[in-house]
């Protein structure tokens, strides 16, 4: 059952509350680091994904609205950092801070929300490879359940101008080039596969893996990159001592057939993301998956994964946030019924804009949101990832009954 809350007299659930945090981020104290950084996992580097977790289990991203900032400082251009409209977004009404018992709570204008409690701690962010990569940078742990590779090699589409406008990857990308830079060094497969042994069989801080390369203008090449990827982590690691799942995203290849080699490898789920159903919309905030890649091609590639190897095996995120709720359950619904998971993820909106805005929508926005992706995995018998801090797909399949679709 989704535990509700207190905001301005305002009664919000488990998954309201995490809407609101991760878009209008949080104050984390510098107590909360001193007194939790050792035991806990929770980190001042902006390059570590911090989350807490809700009294029923909701995991939330700690935007933490001074670390964010700090990132973009390290990667892009802030864009017009004296704006009204950023600055308004650093004041958080959201505070993590200790409490008088010692421990860690959610504060609202100042007024107690709740409890919460921060994951064990985790050496998985002071290590190396033995090529001497650090960890940090080149990867994160996503909540318990994933170590997650968000960007394995320079994505092609930012270098010619036509990042994601969300992407902070892509931007970062894009700057370089501007700024005739080289590329930032990316990880090796030997280096991945050193990461999934450390974080999966010697921690134990996470049960899956996520693969995410860049976007290329060859995607037959794509595929044939990834699956080196994956050999070598079946080579150093052993896809049997990985007890999560082996989510791999990628750009949809022409020949929808060259997936077949990555599930041969050990790949659970295959992931070719649309992001936002508008195709007006569309094609001003994924101009490069427009202009190179197109939405039939991701549509071919999905449909072709879920007639093969059944549904549920085939996913497409989809940006809660950037487009109007209707259009969003729209393509929701019209992947769901074919067998395509939708998987969605919440815009984090800091410092970078999408279509001249910085702010994400209002509650009343997440909640349809939420009510309509309740109904459409319901409907299809959908069956999601696991959940995870940014996510809102597993929540909603999690706490249907809370939220009365069933």
């Amino acid at each position: 059952m989704l535990k509700t809350y207190q905001l301005n007299g305002d009664t919000v659930d488990s998954l309201d509350l995490k809407a609101l945090v991760v878009t209008q981020g949080v104050k984390v104290s510098d107590e909360i680091y001193k007194r939790f950084g050792q035991t806990h996992r929770i980190y001042p580097d902006p390059q570590a994904c911090n989350h807490f977790v809700l009294p029923d289990s909701t995991p939330v991203h700690v935007t933490d609205t001074a670390v964010i900032m700090r990132l973009m400082e390290m990667t892009i251009e802030v864009e017009q950092p004296h704006d009204p409209e950023l600055a308004r977004q650093l004041q958080t009404p959201f505070a993590l801070e200790v409490s008088a018992d010692d421990k860690p709570v959610l504060l609202h204008k100042g007024a107690f929300v709740t409890e919460v409690t921060l994951p064990p701690a985790s050496r998985f962010y002071e290590q190396k490879t033995s090529s001497g990569l650090p960890f940090v940078g080149n990867s994160v742990l996503l909540g318990n359940q994933y170590v997650a590779f968000q960007c394995l090699w320079p994505c092609e589409l930012a270098k010619a101008g036509y990042a994601c406008q969300f992407c902070y990857p892509g931007a970062t990308m894009q700057r370089l080039v501007k700024e005739k830079k080289p590329d930032v060094p990316t990880p090796t497969p030997t280096d991945v596969a050193e990461i999934v042994r450390f974080a999966i069989v010697q921690e134990k801080a996470v049960a899956g893996v996520q693969i995410t390369g860049g976007s290329t203008m060859n995607p037959q090449a794509e595929c044939r990159l990834i699956l080196e990827y994956l050999n070598e982590i079946e080579r150093v690691v052993g896809m049997k001592n990985i007890p999560g799942e082996m989510l791999v995203f990628t750009t949809p290849p022409t020949d929808p057939s060259e997936v077949d080699a990555l599930f041969a490898a050990g790949t659970h789920r295959i992931a070719c993301s649309i992001e936002v159903w508008d195709e007006n919309l569309a094609k001003v905030i994924t101009p490069g998956k427009w202009k190179f890649t197109g939405r039939q091609r991701h549509l071919n590639a999905l449909t072709y994964i879920a007639e093969k190897y059944g549904p549920n095996k085939a996913c497409s995120v989809f940006i809660v946030g950037l487009e109007p709720a209707e259009s969003l359950l729209a393509g929701a619904e019209y992947l769901a019924q074919r067998g395509v998971v939708p998987v969605t993820s919440v815009w984090i909106p800091f410092g970078r804009r999408v279509m001249g805005k910085a702010t994400a929508p209002g509650l009343d926005y997440f909640r349809r949101v939420k009510e309509g992706l309740a109904e459409i995995y319901m409907k299809y018998k959908i069956v999601l990832p696991v959940s995870c801090p940014c996510g809102v797909c597993s929540d909603v399949w999690d706490q249907q009954i809370a939220i009365g679709m069933v």
